[in-house]
């Protein structure tokens, strides 16, 4: 199940409504939600696969291991322009999933990962990204992804239906 909203958002005291986009996905997991969120928060394995898909990261905190004020900068690609953005962890809470923020000087956002525990060995993944435009190209960039939509929300989901059965097999593995 795919929810994508667009509209206003409210209005800060700084900032006059502008348009945002979010996206919402559910996956069920045939795995324990304490193997889920060991898989949803093995941030190192995100990195690695970033770097994979050519983009250029870089963890800015000296934490151990990730945590809250955890963050990461990304550079990469997009429509053939170089973007940039940090991702910081703004709340964790295991096993029922984290916040992130992301900010870039044109788009702020957050992603939220939910888990429910259904029963025992059963887990309701939920991810959802929220993004806001800060500048008018942004505006304009967000407006040029709300008309194809349903492209993006394909390929959102399948994403995380891919993630999702990828956790599975690797719980199937080790159990």
């Amino acid at each position: 199940m795919i929810n994508v909203k667009l509209g206003k958002k409210r209005a800060s005291p700084d900032k006059k409504g502008s348009a945002g986009m979010k996206f919402t996905t559910k996956e069920d997991i045939e795995a324990p939600i304490e193997h889920v969120f060991k898989e949803v928060s093995d941030f190192s394995s995100f990195e690695r696969s970033a770097l994979r898909r050519g983009a250029d990261i870089n963890r800015v905190d000296s934490h151990a291991t990730a945590q809250v004020g955890s963050a990461w900068d990304v550079a990469f690609k997009y429509r053939g322009k170089e973007r940039r953005l940090r991702a910081t962890l703004t709340g964790i809470e295991a096993p029922n999933g984290f916040t992130a923020s992301i900010a870039s000087k044109n788009l702020e956002g957050s992603t939220q990962v939910d888990l429910v525990a259904l029963s025992r060995s059963r887990t309701r993944l939920t991810v959802s990204v929220d993004m806001t435009p800060k500048t008018l190209a942004a505006k304009l960039l967000v407006k040029s992804l709300s008309l194809a939509k349903g492209n993006i929300n394909k390929r959102f989901a399948l994403r995380v239906a891919d993630f999702a059965e990828d956790v599975e097999e690797r719980f199937t593995k080790t159990a």
